[in-house]
């Protein structure tokens, strides 16, 4: 059963990962579908494959749900990577049809919207089999993945926003350099920043942190972060920080920053525009 339970483990964790964003929550989410099937044994399973992407998706779908009613976001789900295990071309693949959405659009979603976009149109999960992970009828399921998909599309930035983006985005670091009143004009007043795993929330809150980042030793580079604008921060060549940038109706929404060293050696150069 072990052997038979690792053949299958690469895919559950790219289900989880697409779902939860977050490689550390997929690895605990294919864990405990293990430790599930080992209490029940695998008799009288006739497609262990679909038995462990139902119960992987139903763990998967109970810790969205956690995480919305504790207020939680992993940083990975807004500058993550794509999993190392999958063949290259399907990861190009998801690159276009799931990276952009994970950053902008998938937190937005419900976590039934979440669970059934992804199973179904990056996984071809049967609508029916989707309907048992989140207990609804089929018909609801293909309304739930209809919406998510929509907002999936309306989600993506044309070629004109992310200019616009990126004037305001240059805006801000002007304004980061110690002009807290010309900050406050490009900045929305719910904008959230999350850094270092913390939030902020609040225009006033966030323009005293952001002042925090300019260090005269620092060189800001153009970065697209999953297609949408950001910058790349570095000190003496090394870079220390990515800034993703969320911009609506010519303001800041939301601020998002990753300053791992590992991450960031391991996965910035493919950002860098």
């Amino acid at each position: 059963m072990t052997d038979e339970f690792d053949a299958h483990r690469p895919y559950l964790h790219a289900v989880a990962y697409r779902i939860l964003g977050s490689h550390a929550d997929a690895d605990d989410a294919v864990q405990e579908a293990w430790l599930r099937l080992a209490r029940t044994g695998s008799e009288g399973i006739d497609d262990l494959r679909g038995w462990l992407t139902t119960v992987t998706s139903r763990i998967c779908l109970d810790t969205l749900r956690v995480r919305g009613r504790r207020g939680e976001e992993p940083l990975e789900l807004l500058v993550g990577s794509l999993s190392d295990d999958a063949d290259p071309e399907r990861e190009a693949m998801l690159a276009e049809s799931v990276g952009l959405a994970l950053y902008v659009v998938m937190d937005a979603l419900t976590p039934a919207e979440r669970v059934s976009f992804v199973l179904h149109d990056v996984f071809d999960v049967p609508f029916d089999a989707i309907a048992g992970v989140l207990g609804r009828s089929t018909a609801a399921t293909k309304m739930l993945a209809s919406r998510a998909r929509s907002r999936v599309r309306l989600g993506r930035p044309s070629a004109a926003d992310q200019a616009a983006a990126r004037q305001v985005i240059d805006a801000f670091l002007a304004a980061g350099r110690g002009d807290v009143a010309a900050l406050l004009t490009v900045l929305a007043p719910d904008i959230e920043l999350r850094a270092a795993g913390t939030l902020i929330r609040g225009a006033t809150a966030v323009a005293t942190q952001a002042t925090t980042f300019a260090r005269p030793d620092a060189v800001v580079h153009p970065a697209l972060i999953d297609g949408v604008p950001g910058v790349l921060v570095t000190v003496g060549g090394r870079p220390v920080t990515v800034m993703a940038f969320t911009v609506t109706g010519g303001v800041v929404t939301r601020i998002s920053t990753l300053t791992d060293p590992a991450r960031l050696a391991q996965i910035v150069p493919s950002w860098v525009a």
